[in-house]
């Protein structure tokens, strides 16, 4: 690993799956597999509160998917997350070909529904795409947020002395 220009370790791309079965439990397994992937990674513990803040709304976006994904396609099939350097994927796949939209028109005040909502404004970037796997059914829903930067005090200690 060597110290990027935001003052954070850069690390070699990295993956980690988790292959998943049933609904029972599945959003708890997946919130506890990233915190743990986040901790390995060095996301955790965090340095400032807008890194804390941004860990605490990747386990929010995990949670958001992962239920989706059990209320409208039976089930996530796997969870991918995907670290390249201060950049995080999230993938959870499923077996229901019908792709997420965010409705704009829905109402604050109406109870469900507002799990793509959260997911558009709390990633970078997300979308859905058609499982690249041999049987060829069923999606990817996947999302992107990049670490905060490295306070300045942690930009000055990984210079050189």
């Amino acid at each position: 690993m060597t110290d990027s220009a935001d003052g954070h370790r850069n690390q070699a791309r990295q993956v980690r799956r988790l292959v998943l079965h049933g609904t029972r439990g599945v959003v708890s397994r997946c919130r506890d597999f990233t915190a743990e992937a986040l901790a390995d990674w060095g996301w955790i513990p965090a340095e400032t509160e807008e890194e804390s803040e941004r860990v605490e709304d990747v386990l929010l976006l995990v949670s958001e998917v992962v239920t989706n994904a059990c209320l409208h396609a039976g089930g996530p099939e796997e969870l991918v997350l995907r670290l390249d350097g201060g950049r995080l994927r999230v993938e959870v796949a499923d077996a229901s070909p019908v792709h997420p939209r965010l409705e704009i028109t829905r109402s604050p005040a109406l109870p469900g529904g507002h799990g793509v909502m959260v997911l558009d404004r709390l990633a970078g970037a997300w979308g859905s795409e058609d499982k690249a796997s041999g049987d060829g059914v069923g999606k990817v829903v996947w999302l992107e947020v990049s670490r905060p930067p490295a306070p300045q005090a942690s930009r000055r200690r990984a210079g050189p002395s």
